[in-house]
């Protein structure tokens, strides 16, 4: 089982069978996936949990800390990738990507996703997402 702290934002992760998923909806007449879900008083609308892994579609590296607000990072900004993420029989979903060099960075690489702590401007830690490398056997 993992062990993360509470998520960034209601609706939008929840632990299933000791694995961390995103919560999407997927609307009832089209099947159309949606991300992220709805309101819960919706009832065009079920709730359905995403698939954890897919593969990068595209990507960017963000060099220069962004304006305040909405950027909430450190001072001290480090550049960080961000990218989006085609989840396969479902939607494409942007995220910060973690755990690769910049350089490693390709499309059609396969990705799964991984929880992402957060410090909220109070000193508290919240958990948000990325996706990461899928480490197959022989692959670190």
């Amino acid at each position: 089982m993992l062990d993360i702290h509470p998520p960034i934002a209601d609706d939008l992760l929840t632990l299933s069978d000791g694995a961390l998923h995103l919560i999407a909806s997927r609307e009832i007449a089209t099947g159309r996936h949606v991300f992220p879900a709805r309101p819960a008083g919706d009832n065009r609308f079920d709730r359905v949990l995403l698939p954890r892994q897919g593969s990068l579609w595209s990507w960017t590296v963000q060099r220069f800390r962004p304006k305040s607000p909405p950027y909430a990072g450190p001072e001290a900004f480090e550049p960080y990738a961000v990218g989006y993420v085609a989840l396969a029989g479902a939607l494409i979903v942007e995220a910060r990507l973690t755990g690769i060099a910049f350089e490693a960075l390709r499309l059609d690489l396969p990705m799964q996703l991984v929880p992402l702590p957060f410090t909220l401007a109070n000193g508290e830690t919240r958990t948000t997402f990325a996706f990461a490398p899928l480490e197959t056997p022989g692959h670190a």
